[in-house]
């Protein structure tokens, strides 16, 4: 069964936490310094928190899967549908190893779906390993030049290219 995801960017984060713990009657499931974490029940969902935007407001949106088979199944609805696709494989974000794509929408809006593999101690890795300030998203065609984002936002090869830009800092989960 798959669980939405919601992530979006707050500027407060302890103020957040209050807010969206009294909203959900729940406290959250993880907390780090700039991160937070609820994974409901009722409804099934998986909403997270960060300071690591640009501005406040909703990040992206996504589908968390149960298994392998069922994120398979999402990639190849996308590719179906002839959807540019952008592959991460298995990569470390949002202190959790996972294997993941991307998709955006006709408005820009990137849409996530992973299968989380473990929790991990960082909030996410470049390509090389090393710790990152964030990791990846595809966001809308205003994004800065390729050339300019992080190392942790180059995508992998992984196939042909699909030309979907990704953000020069922002989140991933």
């Amino acid at each position: 069964m798959k669980r939405f995801h919601v992530h979006v960017h707050v500027e407060d984060l302890g103020q957040s936490i209050g807010f969206y713990s009294k909203l959900f009657a729940a406290e959250p499931t993880r907390v780090e310094s700039d991160y937070a974490k609820w994974m409901l029940e009722d409804p099934r969902i998986n909403f997270a928190i960060s300071t690591r935007g640009h501005s406040p407001g909703v990040d992206h949106l996504g589908f968390q899967t149960d298994d392998a088979e069922e994120l398979a199944g999402l990639k190849a609805r996308a590719e179906a549908a002839d959807m540019a696709l952008l592959d991460e494989g298995q990569t470390t974000c949002c202190y959790a190893r996972s294997e993941k794509h991307w998709v955006t929408d006709p408005q820009g809006i990137a849409w996530e779906h992973f299968h989380t593999l473990a929790d991990v101690p960082i909030f996410g890795e470049d390509r090389q390993g090393e710790t990152a300030s964030a990791c990846c998203a595809p966001v809308e065609p205003e994004a800065p030049p390729a050339a300019e984002t992080s190392a942790c936002c180059t995508p992998k090869p992984r196939g042909k290219a699909v030309g979907i830009p990704v953000k020069a800092s922002g989140s991933c989960c």
